[in-house]
């Protein structure tokens, strides 16, 4: 039976109350959302990764909002004041808005006026002018003279009631909850540079004077416009007019035309001004973040993924070089596993002796090992070293200039020094940079995501949410591709599903102790490893010649009885079944469904019979930028160019062109169509061919287009509404904002 928040999440995200059920169960019992997405297909009723990390995420808001309504009952039974519609009203509240704002009246809080004004017994003048009766208010307020109390005169009682009634309707929550709409819906942003700072605010000058709606504003604009609030060079205000706001609260609380009304008309303008409008504003800006840092967040694990799941060379004898002009270039020879051979340093950029010496170094290197790629870091002289290789001439060895964003950062961590303690930082980057090559998602998961040179403002969103969704995109590719038990290193081994760091040393040191494993069986003999981290973690790790031959596919083994039980029915062996199509097709799936195997979970298998652990990357392909075009100053408007996509952001894609400097096509410059999102057009890493429309020496800046001329005239109606795409593109439309600010707020903490 499905509980109230499996309900809730069910109609939310419009999948069944069954497969939300059976997911949140198998997510309390300790499952992967990778693991529940590739082999409990029967019980989520085929659910992807994307929809059960939805479902769990959702779930934990849920279960958050429970805890804090525990919390907050506590709180006021606490003070005395709980009663049984109080109670009901909390249990009810559906979001962590609402829920906050029946709080409100009753956190604890520090001396107010309204406080203050209530240890003086002014309340009942509060109440009886908030019923506005007909009455004589000065009459009354007069009576409440009390010196011992601190009134002294029937102005300062009237105005300490106006204090009571000013906190109540800014508690109120109707109030906030119209406030709350209307900032949304028609506030906007409001920024301006801080007088002096013109000059050091330049980066900011779209910003020196701008305002725009909170509903159309994206993330980009709002992330940057909060960075150069928090450097002091701009305010940054949010503001709506109060013609839209106040009537609204009128309605709510002035109830009729006499003195008594007045003075709550008083109240209420200084209710807006002094606590309401500064409270919802504070909460308004909190709320945009979010959204901003939810989409900044989803655009940085996008890159990521895309970056973590490049196509890998593959196993090569390679030759890797981290170029540099004072300090030479550190220069590595590495195994078809990424062993560390040798090591030395060239100096072609030190004049002719330099170079000669360094050709008949490569050339040494290259021969005696026998190597068969070189890569090349992209970094400082990365484009002059280029040349000078490609220019020895060497046809059987495959150059790749290679992004070595972050080399550094694990040439310095502990990672690194354990891997080589007896060599410097060059060599572990140089080390990276080949290794990256060979398999870009084996290395860069030696590094924190944040430092690998993709995404946007992420050192500016909320770090834990962006932690954690890192997390899960690196898990996610990382299971997705599968690694070999016996070479892993512990950090990719730490992202295999139902491990972790701890586990993942175990492995590495069972395998340094008893040698490479046999079969995944063997998993069980890992001190600490029980039978759920081996359910978790088994099908995805693969070992080449093992005792079993499905050791090395995606077939969990678990089902490897039932594999057994179909080759024994057609009379033929394992790898019989996977090394011949015509002898699979003998197999008649319908017989071997059963109430835990369902044909999602046997199609799967016999997709993995078919091509046992194959690669879901793409295959590599050679890539080289245009010769002599080599810095910023070489470039020219119209020139085409071959390039690849380093980064991809809300407002567009950035591209290497080989100058040191990407290039950026704008959003308005990805397709001749209309573009919403970046994604739908580019991925990281890919080969695009882009054509130079404006140059900034003294800025660094590259404009490059995407677009391609069109052969064909189009019709005058096309041509509208291609200028009318291209002004929605200039502006970045978010015209659904308003909805996702609407939705974010209900689930406002």
């Amino acid at each position: 039976m499905s509980t109230s928040h499996e309900i809730i999440v069910s109609k939310e995200l419009s999948i069944s109350e069954k497969q939300v059920h059976t997911t949140i169960s198998l997510l309390d019992e300790g499952a992967t959302v990778p693991f529940i997405s590739r082999y409990r297909k029967e019980l989520t009723g085929s659910l992807d990764e994307v929809q059960i990390t939805a479902i769990r995420d959702r779930m934990q808001q849920l279960r958050d909002l429970d805890k804090r309504k525990e919390a907050v009952l506590k709180s006021i039974a606490e003070q005395g004041k709980l009663t049984p519609e109080l109670e009901i009203q909390v249990k009810s509240a559906e979001t962590m808005a609402a829920l906050e704002d029946i709080y409100l009246p009753y956190k604890p809080k520090r001396k107010t006026r309204a406080s203050a004004a209530r240890e003086k017994g002014l309340q009942p003048l509060a109440d009886l002018l908030l019923s506005q009766d007909k009455l004589d208010v000065e009459s009354n307020a007069a009576s409440y003279i009390d010196a011992e109390k601190g009134v002294a005169s029937m102005e300062e009682a009237l105005a300490g009631a106006r204090d009571i009634i000013a906190e109540q309707i800014a508690e109120d929550a109707e109030v906030r909850a119209h406030a709350r709409k209307t900032l949304l819906n028609k506030g906007q942003f409001v920024s301006r540079v801080v007088p002096g700072k013109e000059e050091a605010a330049l980066k900011y000058k779209d910003y020196f004077e701008w305002s725009e709606s909170l509903k159309d504003a994206p993330s980009h604009r709002v992330l940057a416009m909060r960075r150069g609030e928090k450097e002091e060079l701009l305010y940054l205000d949010i503001d709506v007019a109060e013609t839209d706001m106040v009537p609204g609260i009128e309605k709510l609380y002035i109830k009729g035309n006499n003195d008594a009304s007045k003075q709550v008309s008083l109240a209420l303008s200084d209710s807006y001004k002094r606590l309401l409008k500064p409270s919802m504003e504070t909460e308004i800006r909190v709320l945009t973040r979010q959204k901003a840092d939810e989409e900044a967040i989803k655009v940085f694990a996008d890159n990521v993924r895309q970056l973590l799941l490049a196509a890998p060379l593959g196993q090569k004898r390679l030759l890797a070089i981290d170029p540099g002009f004072r300090t030479g270039c550190k220069t590595v020879v590495l195994d078809a596993q990424g062993n560390l051979l040798e090591n030395t340093a060239i100096f072609p950029h030190n004049g002719a002796g330099g170079q000669a010496e360094a050709e008949r170094i490569i050339k040494r290197l290259i021969s005696s090992h026998d190597i068969e790629a070189i890569a090349i870091g992209n970094g400082t002289a990365g484009r002059e070293t280029e040349d000078f290789i490609r220019k020895m001439n060497m046809p059987g060895a495959t150059i790749v200039m290679v992004n070595e964003s972050g080399a550094s950062i694990y040439s310095a961590s502990e990672v690194a020094r354990e891997e080589f303690p007896d060599h410097d930082v060059t060599v572990r980057g140089a080390v990276s940079i080949g290794r990256r090559l060979m398999d870009p998602l084996a290395e860069l998961v030696k590094i924190d995501p944040k430092s690998i040179g993709v995404g946007q403002y992420q050192h500016d969103v909320d770090q834990n949410k962006l932690q954690s969704a890192l997390d899960d995109t690196v898990m996610s590719c990382v299971n997705s591709v599968g690694v070999e038990l016996n070479t892993a290193s512990k950090q990719i081994l730490s992202y295999i599903s139902g491990l972790g760091p701890a586990l993942a040393q175990q492995i590495v040191n069972y395998r340094k102790e008893n040698g490479p494993f046999s079969s995944r069986r063997e998993l069980k003999k890992v001190p600490r490893l029980g039978d759920k981290a081996f359910e978790q973690a088994a099908g995805f790790l693969r070992i080449r010649n093992a005792d079993h031959p499905l050791d090395a596919s995606a077939v969990h083994p678990e089902r490897y009885a039932l594999v057994e039980q179909m080759a024994k029915d057609i009379n033929v062996s394992i790898q019989d079944l996977m090394k011949d199509d015509q002898v699979r097709k003998r197999v008649d799936l319908k017989k071997y469904i059963s109430d835990e195997v369902g044909l999602p979970t046997l199609n799967d298998i016999m997709a993995e019979l078919a091509k046992p652990g194959l690669d879901p990357r793409e295959k590599f392909e050679a890539f080289s930028f245009t010769e002599g075009v080599n810095k910023v100053s070489d470039l020219k408007i119209g020139m085409k160019l071959p390039g690849i996509v380093t980064n991809i952001t809300n407002f567009g894609a950035f591209v290497d062109i080989g100058v040191h400097q990407d290039g950026l096509v704008h959003l308005s410059q990805l397709a001749n169509h209309f573009v919403s999102d970046p994604h739908e057009v580019v991925k990281v890493q890919q080969q695009v061919t882009v054509t130079v429309t404006e140059v900034d020496e003294k800025r660094n800046r590259i404009s490059l287009t995407m677009k391609t001329e069109e052969k064909t005239p189009r019709k005058q109606s096309e041509k509208r509404f291609d200028k009318r795409s291209d002004k929605r593109q200039d502006r970045a439309p978010e015209t659904d904002m308003a909805a996702k600010l609407a939705a974010l707020a209900s689930k406002f903490k």
